[in-house]
């Protein structure tokens, strides 16, 4: 079985065939670098461009970097404001042959751990963390996706977990490794005094690296490495539309 996906992040726009059986991309991606600014005219236009680029004419799977509901983006900490109320399920499926399933790209992260990587089979409380521009999250309870937890932005210290924890932050103040991974494990303790989840499998980026900082972490919770990498959204996102998962 095949599907579709479409990663949309704040540097670049990611798409390929997805063989749902396996949970893997089919052939070579395509990725665009995003729009700047990332308008939703412009990030729309690059969406049917990496569509076409596959002449996909079936059901296709979109992430937004925010609250996703019923096709409509409810936040933007990451993209154009004007993004907040825009339609993107309406926008895209008036670019492309097909229909379009939305949704939040830690969501679509999660979703593809849990059906092929790193949570597959967990029950109980499973976190998906994606540390990258900012930090999304990805909450499952015996498998089934809580949308749309915004965990990112929980305050820890008097601001943002993501404004110091995320990868982004990482590189733009040129930590190592040893004192990113304090800030990720005051980021989590934060988290665990809510929520005791039974697993937190953390992806982005910085994932491909997790040698170098997971086991640097004190965290009660076991944590472990995304498998599907920077795939997970492209392949979450074409699971998502096949199954009607998402907002």
């Amino acid at each position: 079985m095949q599907g579709f996906g479409v990663d949309v992040g704040g540097s670049g726009i990611k798409g390929c065939l997805v063989d749902l059986d396996r949970g893997e991309l089919i052939g070579e991606r395509v990725r665009i670098p995003t729009p700047q600014p990332a308008l939703p005219d412009a990030v729309c236009d690059v969406i049917a461009d990496v569509v076409g680029q596959f002449g996909y004419e079936g059901r296709v799977g979109v992430t937004y970097p925010g609250v996703m509901k019923s096709g409509v983006a409810y936040t933007a900490a990451n993209m154009d404001p004007s993004w907040i109320g825009t339609d993107m399920a309406k926008a895209v499926e008036t670019r492309v042959p097909g229909t379009v399933q939305t949704l939040n790209d830690a969501d679509a992260a999660g979703l593809a751990e849990m059906a092929y990587g790193a949570g597959k089979g967990q029950r109980g409380l499973v976190l998906m963390l994606t540390f990258g521009t900012g930090i999304g999250s990805a909450l499952f309870i015996d498998g089934v996706l809580v949308p749309n937890t915004e965990f990112g932005h929980i305050e820890v210290d008097g601001k943002d977990g993501e404004k110091a924890a995320s990868a982004a932050a990482r590189e733009r103040e040129d930590l190592s490794y040893p004192d990113w991974a304090a800030r990720v494990d005051r980021y989590l303790d934060t988290l665990e005094r809510g929520l005791w989840p039974d697993l937190i499998v953390v992806g982005g980026g910085v994932s491909k690296k997790a040698h170098k900082w997971v086991p640097l972490l004190s965290t009660r919770t076991r944590v472990v490495p995304a498998e599907l990498l920077n795939d997970a959204g492209i392949v979450g996102a074409a699971l998502a539309a096949e199954q009607r998962i998402g907002q």
